[in-house]
Formats: C-alpha cells, sequence, structure tokens
C-alpha cells in the first residue's frame, strides 16, 4: 500500500502519474482560478499547481481529488477495498477469535499502529511569523461571494476534556489575522464550541493547510463522534501520523503546509458569507464564529491547497462520494436489512439517498429509513427513497422504475415537517430548519399494477396557450421547465388536473438543462421543501393522518427570496477562454 507523507510527495506522485499539469503564467485568485479549475473538472482534466499566482508568493494546489484514480493515489488503494477490508474484519471480530485475530493481523497491525505520535518539529515549523492573510493566495470563488476563503482547511479543535475533533469548515477572510468560521450543525466543532461557550472560555484552534491526503480526506469522514479524526489518518496511511504541539495546546500535523494558530472566543458572532457552495447557490451571510490567529506556522516553501464547489460535477463529487465507498460496508453491518445507499452528489449529496433494503416484515424498509435520518450527518439528508435489493441505488432511471411499479403515494409517502436541516439548504426559508420526506418503492406486500403512462410529447400546453418544455423521466416521472412568467405551483394545479398516470411531476426553472441528467437532478433536488412544495393531486386528513392520492406535484422553480444560482462573470469565462492554450 503507497501512501504519501506530505502534500509535495502526493503531487510529484501525480506527477510521475501523468495526473498533474504546472500552470507557469499568472493568474488571478480572485474568479479565474475557479473558472479554470471548473472546467478541468468538468473535462476529467488533471490536478492543477499554479505557480505564479498574482499577490502571493506561495503557488496553488487545486483539483488534487478531481477523478476517482487521483482519490485512489492519495489512499494508495481504492476506498471500496478500505471498506470492504474493514467490513470483513468487523464480521470477523463478531464474536473474537483467534483465527480471526491471525487472519487479519495485518489490519491489527495497522490499527495499533494508527494512534498519532508526538515529535518535538517537523516541516510546518520551519518558519513562524506574525499573520499576515494577505500574502496569501486565498480564492474569491464566484461573483456575489462576500470576500476571499479558505476552501479546505483542516479545523483542528478540541473540548475542554481534551477530546479532539478535525473537520472541513470554510473561512471567510476578514483581515491580516481575522477569519470567520462556518461551523455547521451536525459538526464535531460546533459541539466542542457550545461546550467552551458553556464556560465562557475561547476555544484553542488551529487550522492546518496541506498535509498527506489521506489526512485532508479524513476531515470529511462523518465518524462517530469523540473518534480521532487525525488517528483514523494513521489507519489509513498506515503509519501513525506525527503531531506537534502549538503553544495554544492544540495537536496539528507535522507534515502540513500551513498552520494557524488561535482561538475562538465564546460568544462572539460576525457576519460571514455569502459564499457559492456545493448545492450550487450561494448560501446568506449570517452570523457565525470568529477565529482570530495568533500564530502562523509554515514550511519555508509551502504550497496552498484548496478546492472550488458549485454546481456539479465539481471536485468534491469524488471526495464524497471515496466517503460513500468506504464506510457504506460498515453501514452495511450495524444495519444488516441494508444492502446499498448511494448519495447523490448532483443534489449535493444531503438532498438525495436511494436506499436497497431487504425487508421481513412491511415497512421494516421505513424503519430503515428513519434511523438513518437520525444517524450522523444522515439526519440532514432531505429525501430517502426505498427500493428493493437488486436495484442499482446509483442509477436514478433505476429508481424512477421502482417508484413507477411500487409507490402508492396513499401508504408510502411520508413527510417530517418542522425538523433539523442542512445549513446550506434554503429551500424552507430557516436556517437549520426544513423538512424531510420519504418514498417507500420496495415491493414487499405490494402488487406491481402500475400502468406506464401514454403522454410523450416534448411541450405541453397550458390554459393561457402557453408551451411548457418538458421530459418524460422514466415513466414516473414528468419534468416540466418554467420560463418564470407563470409560478410554478400554478403550473402544477393545472397539470395535475390535466395529465395522469405519472407518479411525480415537477416543475422546473429555465436555467436547468432538461436534456442533462446531472443538473436535473441538482436543479430538482436543491429547490424544494418537502413539506412546502410538495402538492397532491388529491388529500384527505383524518384526524392528524394526511393522506394522498394520485400525482405528486413538486414546484422546484427558483423562488422569490432564494439566494441566486452560481454563474460566473462573462469577462472571466471570455478571458480564460482566450488563455485556455496557457492552462491545460
Amino acid at each position: 500500500m503507497l501512501t504519501h507523507d506530505d502534500l509535495p510527495s502526493f503531487i510529484a506522485g501525480l506527477e510521475r502519474a501523468g495526473e498533474l499539469k504546472r500552470v507557469t503564467v499568472p493568474v488571478d485568485p480572485a474568479l479565474e482560478i475557479t473558472e479554470i479549475a471548473v472546467r478541468t473538472v468538468k473535462e476529467g482534466g488533471p490536478a492543477l499547481l499554479f505557480e505564479k499566482v498574482k499577490g502571493s508568493p506561495y503557488p496553488v494546489a487545486i483539483n488534487l481529488f478531481g477523478t476517482p484514480r487521483r482519490v485512489a493515489l492519495a489512499l494508495g488503494r481504492s476506498p471500496e477495498e478500505i471498506g470492504e477490508e474493514m467490513a470483513r474484519a468487523a464480521e470477523d471480530f463478531t464474536p473474537p477469535k483467534l483465527s480471526a485475530l491471525w487472519k487479519h493481523r495485518g489490519l491489527l497491525w495497522r490499527a495499533a499502529r494508527m494512534a498519532p505520535s508526538r515529535c518535538r518539529r517537523g516541516p510546518v515549523n520551519e518558519v513562524c511569523e506574525t499573520p499576515n492573510l494577505d500574502e496569501f493566495p486565498i480564492l474569491t470563488c464566484w461573483p456575489q461571494d462576500g470576500g476571499r476563503f479558505f476552501t479546505l482547511p483542516l479545523v483542528i479543535t478540541q473540548n475542554p476534556s481534551g477530546h479532539r475533533n478535525m473537520g472541513m469548515y470554510r473561512l471567510h477572510t476578514y483581515d491580516k489575522a481575522t477569519t470567520g468560521m462556518h461551523i455547521q450543525i451536525e459538526r464535531g466543532g460546533g459541539a466542542h464550541l457550545a461546550e467552551w461557550e458553556a464556560l465562557h472560555q475561547p476555544m484553542p484552534t488551529a487550522v492546518a493547510l496541506g498535509g498527506d491526503p489521506a489526512t485532508i480526506l479524513c476531515s470529511i469522514l462523518p465518524l462517530p463522534e469523540n473518534m480521532d479524526e487525525l488517528a483514523f489518518a494513521g489507519f489509513l496511511r498506515g503509519k501513525p501520523l506525527p503531531l506537534v504541539r502549538l503553544s495554544n495546546g492544540v495537536d496539528v500535523p507535522a507534515n502540513a503546509e500551513f498552520v494557524l494558530e488561535g482561538v475562538v472566543p465564546p460568544h462572539e458572532r460576525r457576519l460571514e458569507g455569502p459564499f457559492g457552495d456545493h448545492f450550487g447557490h450561494y448560501s446568506r451571510a449570517a452570523l457565525h464564529p470568529v477565529f482570530h490567529i495568533s500564530k502562523v506556522h509554515r514550511r519555508s516553501f509551502p504550497i496552498y491547497p484548496a478546492t472550488v464547489v458549485g454546481r456539479p460535477p465539481q471536485e468534491d463529487k469524488h471526495m464524497g462520494n471515496a466517503v460513500q465507498e468506504m464506510l457504506l460496508p460498515l453501514l452495511k453491518i450495524m444495519r444488516p436489512e441494508l444492502l446499498d445507499l448511494w448519495a447523490y452528489q448532483e443534489a449535493g449529496f444531503h438532498n438525495l439517498a436511494v436506499v436497497s433494503v431487504k425487508q421481513r416484515y412491511a415497512k421494516e424498509g421505513v424503519k430503515t429509513a428513519l434511523g438513518l435520518m437520525g444517524q450522523g450527518q444522515m439526519s440532514l439528508t432531505k429525501c430517502v427513497v426505498l427500493v428493493d435489493p437488486g436495484v442499482n441505488v446509483r442509477s436514478f432511471d433505476q429508481t424512477l422504475d421502482q417508484i413507477r411499479q411500487h409507490f402508492n403515494p396513499e401508504e408510502d409517502f411520508i413527510v417530517i415537517p418542522g425538523t433539523a436541516q442542512d445549513t446550506l439548504d434554503f429551500t424552507s426559508f430557516k436556517m437549520n430548519l426544513g423538512s424531510k420526506m420519504i418514498i417507500d418503492a420496495t415491493s414487499f406486500g405490494k402488487k406491481n399494477d402500475a400502468p406506464s403512462p401514454s403522454f410523450r410529447s416534448l411541450t405541453v400546453q397550458g390554459p393561457q396557450g402557453q408551451r411548457w418544455p418538458c421530459r418524460n423521466w422514466g415513466d414516473a416521472l414528468l419534468v416540466v421547465q418554467s420560463d418564470g412568467s407563470v409560478p410554478g405551483r400554478d403550473i402544477l394545479a393545472f397539470l395535475l388536473k390535466e395529465i395522469s398516470g405519472f407518479k411525480f411531476i415537477a416543475v422546473v426553472s429555465d436555467d436547468v438543462p432538461l436534456a442533462d441528467d446531472e443538473l436535473l437532478l441538482w436543479g430538482l433536488f436543491t429547490r424544494f421543501d418537502c413539506a412546502r412544495d410538495v402538492t397532491p393531486a388529491e388529500s384527505a386528513l383524518h384526524g392528524v393522518w394526511a393522506t394522498f392520492k394520485g400525482t405528486l406535484g413538486i414546484d422546484a422553480t427558483w423562488k422569490p427570496g432564494y439566494p441566486d444560482p452560481l454563474q460566473m462573470n462573462p469577462d472571466v469565462v471570455q478571458q480564460v477562454t482566450r488563455r485556455w492554450g496557457d492552462f491545460s
């Protein structure tokens, strides 16, 4: 298993593998690097090392994890192999047996060596200086961003008892020594801050930039609370991660490129954002904690790592998929009825998960869905679709076929209003609050008597002669595109009366291309709140139990009050087009 000790060795390995492009012409960290990176990801292109960045002495590395091959190079093998190895060991150790200990001796040896090691100094200690973030090549990613943002930071915190957490929370740069800290709900750093604020004390904090690629990926793993991500990084590396202790008491990777040392004071909040996030829209400016930097530790010649998020596909597609592939085998052991699960990156991961279940009794799958929705970061999932064994959960076409055959809204549709929701989800108009839904498309105890609708057309006609482009996506879903002249809710009301046979009719805005499956999933699942924007053709209320009949309509149009979708400035697009030969 080949692993890399730090970011320079990973970059060198990528270059040897033909997976790196050095860009030697000057580039601007304000918008231009974003446009270059976004195009490169869409083309399946290489990692990029910008050697001359305007306004900074430091080079920028980006798109390091932008293909499955580069993720495998980062980890030394595929994420699936790692997950399957851990799952096999977990099964063999239940109950513990001497034969299992011998069989998995290599895994046990790595696990025994996973605890980080302490060293006095490391490469990151070569320089210690007064903070001056003006010298950093921090990206301004999108035109309406509130400023420059660290986009690949490893934020390391510890609670008053000394339990450590590492997460990736964007940092909005305010001045030479101060940033915002966007700690979302259900994140370990946020739990630590709450404990420090209860004591009215500042939280010791460090932000590492760079390090070995396994450690960078560990920062986004949804590990159980109080499981040390830095220790798990040692497991993935196959050797302990060396740490150095800062003067504020926080241990940080000795192999990082930069480390920002400081504190997050209790109860201090400052406006953070807007920021173009991975839902493909701007997250609104809001009050968030503040990080005060007292020292900067760095290598003599460091490399600044960055990433860009936005409308799919982006680099985080491959990072998030790797996380799923690593952890799914363990999740299946904890829930034996769960056969497969896939969270769709096209929908921002948290907005759509398809789950294959093997049921022993009626609605066991619903129990599984409710359990998943209350577990760790899965609790932020907005829509769960349950399907039968043998269905490819990564295929939305197969998922739709299951919905057509087996979904009856009267018995198989559950809406959960007024619950915690992803901080980045704006569809309820209330931060951190929203609704969820479960679509039970399994066949257990049901008859397959759903005929295919006969509707086939490129357009549908409205009551005033309007013509709306449409697409039959499978026989379960009709998607209609609105130009915004008629509210989506009104279009749905008309269509639900005029067209039958579909399980769902959805209305999207005209910036969502009907022929592009990836962007259609993005436009559909990032722009509706389950309780607010799903409309049944017929409904009845029996006590507090609401039943729905016929087609369900989804108003997934962009609505007044929503943040703007991400779009690059035309002049930046034209400039990069003119210079594309310098970058490719």
